[in-house]
């Protein structure tokens, strides 16, 4: 018998899934979407639990929290990727829409009707919006009404200036108006308001150079320097016998006591590379809200941000290590 998944999560959460894959443009179910989903979760944190108990002195536990904790990731992986896709479709849409109204206006110029002059105007640049405006033109012809043909076309994407155009739309045809010249002028507004949205982002370029340079520069450089740093204080402290030192001068404070750093070299090293991948994340997510307004573009820069990082933050080590070598020889 074949598990169905959407009962392993309730019908609310089948029915959330299933339409950020409509969203997305993503053929799959909703079924198929949660099995990738929960097989996927089991399989990486039983593997990445062994692995991490035999390949490491970790016990039982904290290999566990670590299959977990990446099984975690895959699943915000997941939908992460979906977001990304919702966020390119919709962009995608509003960047040919302008495009698409004024031909769709010259069309009705012409003096045609409107459901016949949207299915004139598309053209093959305009990829999956020609698609969704075919399918409308097919409910138009079948007997579906104006409003609910166009809402439904609205709700394909997560686009607040499609729903507003269709709804402009709408009330157009619905109350009468020069249609033609209102689908004119949209489309210069849209144009107008990009470009004031690059004029902006083109201003805020410094604070893009700044958070960059902190995430994938200064962080890294940072955290590389001090664990060079404890490196040596650990070669050092190796070579002391504290048993040896009879007295230490207090200079007034009589709690004072010589002990080794509690931290260790293994423990830093991880520590600044789980530090790096967070600061690099949060980094392209920042860049990306600040350049565009929509944090989710990030994650195209997420895998380079890393990357970066993470280079850095080992080549300073070997720097930093060659130039501390002759203190940790004493």
């Amino acid at each position: 018998m074949a598990i169905v998944f959407e009962r392993l999560v309730g019908r609310n959460v089948a029915r959330a899934i299933s339409e950020e894959l409509d969203l997305a443009g993503v053929k799959t179910s909703a079924d198929t979407f949660i099995e990738a989903a929960i097989l996927g979760w089991i399989a990486i944190t039983v593997a990445v639990s062994f692995a991490l108990e035999i390949f490491t002195t970790i016990g039982a536990g904290p290999a566990l929290l670590g299959g977990v904790f990446v099984s975690l990731m895959y699943e915000v992986l997941l939908y992460s990727i979906l977001e990304l896709k919702i966020e390119q479709r919709k962009d995608f849409v509003e960047a040919v829409l302008p495009d698409y109204l004024q031909l769709t206006s010259a069309n009705i110029r012409s003096g045609i009707s409107l459901s016949r002059a949207m299915i004139m105007a598309v053209r093959p640049e305009f990829k999956y919006l020609g698609d969704d405006i075919n399918i409308l033109g097919k409910q138009l012809y079948s007997g579906e009404t104006l409003h609910n043909a166009f809402s439904q076309l609205a709700n394909r994407y997560r686009s607040v200036t499609l729903r507003r155009t269709v709804r402009i739309i709408i009330e157009a045809e619905q109350y009468g108006g020069g249609l033609a010249d209102l689908l004119n002028q949209i489309a210069k507004d849209l144009r107008s308001e990009d470009i004031v949205q690059k004029e902006v982002s083109g201003q805020l370029f410094m604070y893009t150079i700044f958070i960059a340079f902190a995430a994938l520069v200064g962080a890294p450089t940072l955290y590389a320097l001090t664990s060079q740093m404890i490196k040596v204080t650990s070669a050092v402290w190796s070579k002391i016998s504290l048993g040896s030192i009879t007295s230490v001068p207090s200079f007034g404070v009589s709690f004072l006591k010589l002990s080794k750093p509690l931290i260790t070299p293994q423990a830093y090293f991880y520590f600044s590379l789980l530090a790096i991948v967070v600061i690099a994340g949060f980094g392209a997510f920042i860049i990306s809200a600040i350049s565009t307004g929509r944090p989710l573009r990030g994650l195209k820069y997420l895998p380079i941000f890393i990357i970066l990082g993470l280079a850095i933050f080992f080549v300073v080590s070997v720097l930093m290590g060659n130039f501390f070598s002759s203190f940790g020889s004493l």
